[in-house]
């Protein structure tokens, strides 16, 4: 992941907890409990659907706004990891709708790649990461948003079609269908490597 270190700041937190004054149920350390557990994954999850740095801050900034603003919506939730991606997704699905530009998200997403993997040092660990990225930035939106949910959160097909808000067969098929495209993108690279 780009920049992901433990401690590293993806947002400046001030705005967050300045929303915080008149709060009861979410103190300001459980919300920096809550940003120290989840901001890193959040930040990889949504670099990757959207493929541009400032938007993915903004998003994360929000996603946490939105928490400190009501901090009771983490109150009888069971996975608050599963809830604030949940959150961030449909954060990042209505910045898409305002922007009305879907086809031209796709045409710029194809044009600037970002990469979601920190730099490597070995030649063939760094083309991989690239091809990688370049490829997963070639993915639909819905397949390339299952893929990361899965390979990289660990997520079940059952989490991932309640948090995308998709029938269970739906998440598998975009994840099967996403799987497919990055096996076909990245197997001459894997055959001149190996």
């Amino acid at each position: 992941m780009t920049g992901t270190g433990g401690d590293e700041r993806f947002i400046d937190k001030t705005r967050v907890l300045s929303r915080l004054e008149n709060k009861q149920s979410m103190s300001r350390d459980d919300i920096e409990r809550c940003y120290d557990e989840h901001a890193q994954a959040l930040f990889a999850f949504l670099l990757n659907l959207t493929r541009n740095e400032a938007d993915t801050r903004d998003l994360l900034q929000e996603t946490f706004c939105r928490l400190a603003s009501h901090p009771s919506l983490l109150d009888d939730v069971r996975n608050p990891r599963s809830f604030l991606l949940r959150l961030a997704h449909n954060l990042a699905i209505d910045l898409m709708r305002r922007r009305g530009a879907r086809e031209t998200a796709a045409a710029r997403l194809a044009d600037e790649p970002g990469s979601i993997f920190a730099p490597a040092a070995d030649p063939d660990q760094e083309a991989f990461r690239s091809t990688l990225a370049e490829a997963m930035g070639e993915l639909p939106p819905d397949q390339r948003a299952v893929v990361h949910l899965k390979l990289w959160e660990g997520m079940t097909f059952e989490a991932i079609s309640e948090l995308l808000q998709v029938p269970l067969n739906t998440a598998a098929s975009r994840y099967r269908y996403g799987l497919d495209k990055l096996r076909d993108r990245l197997r001459p690279l894997y055959d001149e490597i190996k």
